[in-house]
């Protein structure tokens, strides 16, 4: 017999396929209409803001559903609750449940085998990580799939004949596949044995439909799919808040868009960031904890500074530097976040610390990048971690400022500073930049409001540097932006660098 993996089970989840009798909507008196409304709004807010777990309504496109409303508890007692007292409503009398789905969030022993051991320490970030799998929050993407699905059991390829090793050879390729779409998808995996008609239900989440689209189709030819994976029926819509639903029954577009309809997506989750890439038998991946630290965002201040912030002026940075191709903020496309810390930790022993976390980092979708750079005086080092999201930045930094001998920011008295992001210089003009900083740098002593520079460089990538400045004001900085030596500067860049240049403003 085959090892077994161990399994752990957090949250109950309810898949409610709803079809709506549309003659007998047609035919419903308006004031029965309106009752129906009222009361499924009431009913889809409540469970939307209940303390534990998670619920939400999408409109389903084609002829298998209209409607599912999702719901996740801590107990199967109350998913039950939940189903039975939408039938209460005046608006489940003009639906029928077409289907229905049964599961329960899981974690696995391919996820770690310390977690399943009596005395087996645990690091932070796996624990994180696997409360996030075990009570995920439904994601802010709008566009949901679900599909449930098993693992095969035929002659030929049978998925419980292999051995553990081989399992999780195999779900770790998958999920290869899936960190492709690293902060396209998120998703939802519960187990279903003992609770349905397949093994696992998936629920994949995405901003753009096909990305979902895209996904299922390329793991489809990962082997852990084209040899042992088996699927029933796919379900393709988007989420509406509950206020929509007057709105959805008449025909129109939902989400409305209307700001006042009180849209329930939260933020996004500090810890359910879950790897997307495998389907089916809990994940393989491990990594983001809780959030607390100092951490600088893209477009972002300091908490404290953030009441007096003047959009104008965050605007009127963006623009000047747009018209120089520079990033600033977060255009489409390129939304990033940025933790930086500075450590005078000896480097080498920093850098052991810092790869440690990142091997953790890498299993979260929202992971762009983490590197320890140092200052080209041999002065202080600093970590910058990158991130899809601000709450994953905000997660990671709170396991970065755990590291050796973190300091205050240089300069953490000025108003204002700027850190120039993805300088990723051709290999053969690393020298002339160098030089070319220096040269800035004795134009910058000059300037007036400047307190200090520093060309900060990958421990790992000479080619790779960032540029951290201080300002006694943002004034001051936009004095030099706007300067000619540094309209100059980079027009001089466009030869040297391999990519161009992106810009990261820290309050």
């Amino acid at each position: 017999m085959a090892d077994v993996p161990q399994t752990d089970e957090g949250w109950y989840v309810l898949h409610d396929f709803r079809t709506i009798d549309w003659d007998e909507w047609r035919a419903t008196p308006e004031g029965d209409r309106q009752r129906a409304i009222s009361e499924g709004v009431d009913y889809l807010s409540d469970h939307e803001s209940v303390d534990e777990g998670a619920s939400a309504v999408f409109s389903i496109l084609g002829h298998k559903a209209d409607l599912l409303i999702l719901h996740l508890r801590p107990t199967l007692d109350e998913i039950s609750q939940a189903e039975r007292q939408f039938e209460q409503t005046a608006l489940a009398g003009v639906t029928d449940q077409s289907t229905s789905y049964v599961s329960v969030t899981e974690v696995s022993g391919y996820v770690s085998d310390a977690y399943f051991e009596e005395d087996g320490e645990v690091d932070a970030g796996l624990k994180r990580y696997i409360e996030g799998k075990l009570e995920p929050e439904i994601p802010d993407d709008e566009y949901v799939s679900f599909y449930p699905m098993s693992k095969r059991r035929g002659e030929e390829h049978n998925w419980y004949d292999l051995s553990f090793d081989d399992r999780a050879e195999l779900m770790s390729g998958h999920g290869e596949t899936g960190k492709q779409y690293a902060g396209k998808i998120k998703q939802v995996i519960s187990s279903s044995v003992g609770f349905d008609d397949h093994e696992w239900g998936v629920t994949l989440f995405a901003a753009e439909p096909t990305d979902i689209k895209d996904i299922v189709y390329e793991m489809r030819f990962d082997e852990a799919t084209s040899k042992y994976g088996e699927f029933g029926s796919f379900y393709i819509g988007r989420r509406f808040p509950p206020q929509d639903l007057g709105a959805y029954l008449a025909g129109e577009t939902v989400p409305t868009g209307d700001e006042t309809s009180g849209h329930p997506h939260k933020a996004a989750h500090t810890h359910g960031d879950s790897n997307h890439g495998t389907h089916g038998e809990s994940d393989t991946n491990h990594g983001e904890g809780h959030a607390h630290g100092d951490s600088h965002h893209g477009e972002s201040t300091t908490d404290e500074d953030s009441v007096d912030d003047d959009p104008a002026d965050e605007e009127s940075i963006r623009g000047e530097l747009a018209d120089l191709d520079i990033y600033a903020g977060k255009p489409h496309g390129e939304d990033v976040y940025a933790t930086v810390l500075y450590s005078e930790a000896d480097r080498e022993e920093l850098f052991e610390e810092v790869d440690g976390l990142r091997k953790n980092f890498d299993h979260y979708d929202s992971h762009v990048k983490t590197a320890v750079y140092g200052a080209t005086d041999g002065g202080r080092s600093a970590v910058v971690s990158i991130w899809e999201t601000a709450s994953a930045a905000d997660t990671a930094a709170g396991f970065l400022s755990e590291l050796p001998d973190i300091v205050e920011r240089a300069g953490e008295e000025s108003g204002f500073g700027t850190m120039g992001m993805f300088y990723t210089v051709k290999p053969d003009s690393r020298e002339d930049f160098v030089d070319k900083f220096e040269t800035v740098g004795g134009v910058l002593e000059e300037t007036e409001g400047h307190i200090e520079t520093d060309l900060m460089v990958n421990h790992e990538d000479e080619n790779d540097m960032f540029i951290a400045s201080q300002w006694n004001s943002q004034q001051d900085a936009m004095g030099f932006f706007g300067s000619d030596a540094f309209r100059d500067t980079v027009q001089w860049g466009r030869d040297v660098l391999a990519d161009r240049p992106r810009h990261v403003f820290l309050a």
